[in-house]
C-alpha cells in the first residue's frame, strides 16, 4: 500500500493519544482492512475511557542491585521502595488515580522490563524513583530528569551512566505494516510523550521546591535507559544523593521520608492535569 507522507502526518497529528490501544485501532480502520492487529489489543474501552488514569511508579534498583550505598551504609534500593510505597498509598487514597509499582519487594527488575511494564499497564505517567550518588559529595537536593540523547550537564550524564545497565530503545508495534508510516507514527508518539513529560517535570519541580530542598538547576535531562518508553510520558526523580551525609540522614529518617513522599505524591497528582 502506498500512502502519501503528508496524509500520514496529518493523520498522526490528529490523534489525541498516539499509538495507544484506541489510537492504533482507529488508525487501522482509517487505513483500510487487512492491517495487522496492534500489540495492545483493544478491549472495547478506549484509553481515555479508563475508569482511572494510571500512574506507574518505579522504585529504582532492587534484589542483587543495591543501587547507591550511602556514606553511612544506607542502600538506595531500600529507600526507593519505601518512598514509592508511601507515594502510591497516598495517591490511591485520593481515589482519582490507579497506581502500579514495577516492584513491591526486594527483587531485581531489568531496566527494559520496567519500561515494558509501563506500556503493558497503559500508564499515563511513568516515574522512576532514585536516591543516587554524585561525583561531588557536596551535591544534594531533589532533581527531575527527562530523556535526552545528549545530557544537559556532566552530573546528569554521570548519573545516567551509573543507572544504565542496558541502552536499548524500546520499540512498539503500531499495527502498521508500512515501515515509513510506522517510523513517522513512532516519532510523533515519542515527541508527544516527551513534551508532556517536560511540562509535567516543570510542574513537579515547582511544587516540590516549595517544601523540599532542590539540587542546583533541578530540571535536567540525560540518556536514561529506563525512560525509553516512547508512548508514555516518563521521568526520573532523584530524591537526594546518598553520597551526601545530610541527604542520607534525611532519606533514612522515617519522618523525612514521610514528608518527601507526601510532597511528591501531591506533585504527581497535580502534574497529571498538565498536558
Amino acid at each position: 500500500m502506498s500512502i502519501d507522507r503528508r496524509n500520514i502526518l496529518r493523520l498522526g497529528l490528529s490523534l489525541p493519544v498516539l499509538l495507544s490501544a484506541g489510537a492504533t485501532s482507529a488508525l487501522a480502520g482509517q487505513l483500510g482492512d487487512g492491517m495487522p492487529a496492534p500489540r495492545r489489543k483493544p478491549d472495547g474501552t478506549s484509553v481515555n475511557a479508563k475508569a482511572k488514569p494510571v500512574i506507574m511508579i518505579d522504585p529504582g534498583h532492587g534484589g542483587h542491585d543495591p543501587g547507591a550505598i550511602g556514606v553511612s551504609g544506607a542502600y538506595e534500593k531500600d529507600i526507593t521502595l519505601d518512598l514509592a510505597t508511601r507515594i502510591a498509598n497516598r495517591i490511591e487514597g485520593g481515589g482519582r488515580y490507579k497506581v502500579v509499582l514495577t516492584r513491591k519487594n526486594d527483587v531485581f527488575v531489568p531496566l527494559t522490563e520496567r519500561a515494558t511494564l509501563a506500556q503493558l499497564a497503559k500508564a499515563d505517567l511513568f516515574i522512576s524513583i532514585h536516591a543516587d550518588s554524585a561525583p561531588n559529595p557536596d551535591a544534594r537536593g531533589l532533581s527531575a530528569y527527562t530523556l535526552s540523547e545528549t545530557a544537559s550537564d556532566g552530573l546528569a550524564a554521570a548519573i545516567a551512566d551509573r543507572e544504565n545497565a542496558t541502552d536499548v530503545l524500546r520499540g512498539i508495534d503500531s499495527g502498521v505494516s508500512d515501515p515509513q508510516v510506522a517510523a513517522i507514527l513512532f516519532d510523533l508518539s515519542r515527541r508527544h510523550s516527551l513534551n508532556t513529560a517536560l511540562a509535567r517535570k516543570a510542574h513537579i519541580v515547582q511544587v516540590a521546591g516549595a517544601k523540599l530542598r532542590l539540587l542546583d538547576h533541578p530540571k535536567r535531562s540525560a540518556n536514561f535507559a529506563v525512560l525509553k518508553v516512547p508512548d508514555v510520558p516518563a521521568m526520573l526523580i532523584e530524591t537526594g544523593f546518598l553520597s551526601n551525609a545530610q541527604d542520607e540522614k534525611l532519606l533514612t529518617s522515617d519522618k523525612s521520608r514521610a514528608q518527601i513522599a507526601t510532597v511528591l505524591a501531591d506533585a504527581f497528582v497535580g502534574a497529571m492535569a498538565v498536558a
